[in-house]
């Protein structure tokens, strides 16, 4: 791959990885340089400058995200023995069964990780623009273990079994490794902010049995679409999805300003 000069922009970056994983965005190259996962030069103005060599090392972590779902302290660490640099073996083929199993609470609409399923975008602590207004970054976007998501969220270990035991957050096992995955994240940084205001995890139950509630009705909608099993489909259904859970997040927004109105006018 030829290029006229010897620097790329993020952006730039960006469209090359999206030819390969498409579900990638800025805030998730973003967010694994915050994790030591990338180390790309920086402009006296601050603007990143990636080399072949930080691209090719991008490449890297997202396989070892989306074929092998290892934790980011596992991928980290192999970076530092450099096991990046050397030729990557064939993978064995697995069935879903010798792969995924699940662990913690279980929910309605669950979904295993499938064998050699695409890890879409990981979530960053920025929000963004993607459903529910927070950035979408899909069921197993991410592989975190305890420590790194305690760390992200800043919660404790109590907190953190407090939201499992209310079907809020689950864990995902791949072999004897526990990860949670960057929906995991999102909750668990959500919480952290509720806990500022006393609101519990008993409380937060709330949204998990509206959201059942709403998705079941999104369901009906998407579902033509999805049938068609075709990626223009597909991709339409998702984006349905996205406007129609930021509706809903507006709307609940709307009913409980009017449902406390009485309370905060003068």
């Amino acid at each position: 791959m030829s290029r006229s000069r010897e620097h790329l922009s993020i952006g730039e970056v960006l469209t090359l990885i999206q030819q390969d994983f498409p579900d990638v965005t800025i805030s998730k190259i973003r967010f694994l340089e915050s994790q030591g996962l990338l180390s790309p030069e920086r402009t006296p103005s601050g603007y990143r400058k990636f080399r072949e060599a930080d691209l090719e090392q991008l490449r890297w972590v997202l396989r070892q995200q989306k074929e092998r779902f290892l934790p980011l302290k596992v991928i980290r660490e192999s970076l530092a023995r450099g096991e990046h640099l050397r030729p990557e073996p064939e993978p064995e083929p697995q069935s879903v069964a010798d792969q995924t199993t699940r662990s913690g609470p279980s929910a309605e609409g669950d979904r295993a990780v499938p064998s050699g399923s695409a890890a879409p975008d990981a979530a960053s602590a920025d929000v963004g623009d993607g459903i529910g207004g927070l950035e979408d970054v899909g069921p197993t976007s991410l592989a975190l273990s305890v420590e790194e998501l305690l760390a992200a969220t800043g919660l404790s270990p109590e907190d953190l079994q407090s939201l499992e035991s209310y079907g809020l957050i689950e864990s995902r096992s791949i072999g004897p490794a526990t990860y949670y995955d960057g929906e995991a994240l999102i909750v668990a940084k959500l919480a952290a902010g509720f806990a500022v205001f006393g609101v519990e995890a008993r409380h937060l139950r709330m949204y998990k049995v509206a959201a059942q509630r709403e998705a079941s009705v999104f369901e009906q909608v998407i579902m033509p679409l999805v049938r068609q099993r075709n990626p223009s489909s597909a991709r339409k259904a998702r984006e349905q999805l996205e406007e129609m859970a930021r509706m809903g997040a507006r709307m609940r927004g709307a009913m409980i300003r009017l449902a406390l109105r009485d309370h905060l006018e003068p």
